[in-house]
């Protein structure tokens, strides 16, 4: 029996690199998978291949759009060959999760693939493909296992018609009517992904907004936009049915006064978030505790009730993030090495790729209200940047909101062009406790997206943003 000082269960952004954090330490490690590629959702059917269709569909888009604007004709027809679409995202999935076993291999990290379930508190089952059964010694044991798209309960996920974002990621056609349950983060992406090459797309969302956790402001300014783009949205309207026919879906909800309210598409993304992974772990052998919402119960040091048994990423409490996986990874590892880590979960961002990407960090305008904390703040609109108007990326605004005594930021909030790099500053700002009379006597290049950062800690220092 081969025996470690670390097993890790799960080879996604936490379990990957929590793995390679540990032989980093010094420590003995092996990693556990079952499917036969490493990354687990983010690489192989979440964040990159999304990205990969974002990127492909946006260029698609600027194309038949806005090519003519910047003086470059193409003759006939632009045409999409959703095929070869397809299997260049494939390829960049490929590319990566090859990187991770780069990586495995690099840090003599062993890999072990089949069903982990835990034997008692320091043996893990291994269960292969071909039914045989492997079982390793581990010292201490990380739970990386992640999560899965959750759904609702009258809802049949036949995964042809009425499908999760797996099945979106890798369509045969372009939908003619794409019906989106769910107004969060996947949901939008994919939402705009098909929208962009030509599908009609309709997200309903039982709350009264989209991306319901981030500041209303992102929110109200994101609808507005994607609206212009040609997606339709009816907000406050709970799904009551779905019912599933040979080419059609028809989806039933109540609207906000109580109404059925009937639509009907060719696909029906549902999207109405992800559930923490735990099947097939066998955690009651070990004696670990999993609460009522299928998550993995930890302390403040990631750890569970077993000791020796830690877990991270989708499957304990928390924003379901790959950064915040992979923070939490290393974290672990660190403690395990004796050192003193430390993750403040206030200043990991949040962000939305879609086009205007969106990004936040820190506490939204509810927050602070509801805590009865003092804030001042300041807003300032991409439009009024020379950047944005070089590149025609004019929808959006960067808001900052800051301690109305000490000036510390709070929160920042953007939409706009490149945002999901421009929140980094804000991020490192906040990790050292900047005012906003900190960002603003910074140097920004011009011209440069980021002035809009610098512009929206000038208004909120003294209501003198230069620019507007």
């Amino acid at each position: 029996m081969s025996t470690y000082d670390v097993a890790v269960i799960g080879s996604g952004p936490g379990g990957y690199v929590a793995a390679i954090r540990c032989a980093q330490l010094g420590m003995k490690t092996a990693i556990i998978e079952k499917y036969s590629t490493l990354g687990g959702t983010c690489l192989n059917v979440g964040c990159i291949p999304s990205k990969a269709l974002l990127d492909s569909s946006h260029h698609y888009e600027h194309a038949t759009k806005h090519f003519e604007d910047h003086g470059i004709e193409i003759p006939g027809d632009v045409k999409i060959n959703l095929k070869k679409m397809i299997a260049r995202k494939q390829a960049v999935v490929d590319q990566t999760t090859g990187g991770v076993d780069f990586l495995m291999k690099k840090n003599n990290i062993d890999v072990f693939e089949g069903l982990g379930a835990f034997k008692d508190a320091t043996h893990v089952d291994i269960t292969k493909a071909d039914g045989k059964v492997e079982t390793i010694e581990a010292k201490n044991i990380i739970i990386a296992t992640g999560s899965k798209p959750s759904t609702l309960p009258f809802i049949t996920l036949d995964k042809k018609r009425v499908i999760t974002s797996t099945e979106a990621l890798k369509l045969k056609e372009i939908p003619k009517h794409l019906v989106i349950i769910g107004g969060g983060v996947i949901g939008l992406e994919l939402g705009q992904v098909y929208r962009r090459l030509g599908a009609e797309v309709s997200v309903v969302e039982f709350m009264d907004r989209i991306i319901p956790g981030m500041d209303k402001a992102l929110s109200r300014e994101l609808q507005k936009v994607m609206k212009k783009q040609g997606v339709k949205f009816y907000t406050s309207h709970k799904v009551t049915e779905v019912k599933t026919g040979a080419k059609e879906v028809t989806i039933t909800a109540d609207d906000k006064k109580g109404n059925p309210v009937e639509f009907k598409g060719d696909y029906c993304l549902v999207s109405v978030g992800r559930r923490p992974y735990t099947d097939g772990l066998n955690a009651d052998a070990a004696g670990v505790k999993i609460n009522d919402r299928g998550q993995v119960e930890v302390n403040d040091h990631l750890q569970t009730n077993v000791a020796n048994i830690y877990a991270i990423g989708d499957v304990v409490k928390g924003a379901m993030l790959a950064h915040k996986a992979e923070e939490e990874g290393v974290f672990v590892a660190e403690i395990l090495a004796g050192q003193k880590p430390h993750i403040d979960y206030n200043l990991i961002p949040g962000v939305v790729y879609t086009w205007p990407e969106v990004a936040a960090v820190g506490k939204t305008e509810e927050e602070l209200k509801e805590a009865g904390v003092q804030y001042k703040s300041g807003q300032f609109p991409f439009r009024a940047l020379g950047r944005s108007r070089a590149s025609a990326d004019l929808d959006g605004f960067v808001k900052i909101l800051a301690d109305e005594k000490t000036d510390e930021v709070l929160g920042v909030h953007m939409i706009g062009a490149r945002c999901a790099d421009l929140i980094a500053e804000a991020v490192t700002a906040m990790e050292f406790r900047a005012s906003a009379e900190d960002i603003s006597r910074m140097s920004h290049a011009h011209p440069t997206f980021t002035e809009a950062i610098k512009e929206a800690a000038l208004a909120a220092t003294e209501n003198r943003a230069l620019h507007v």
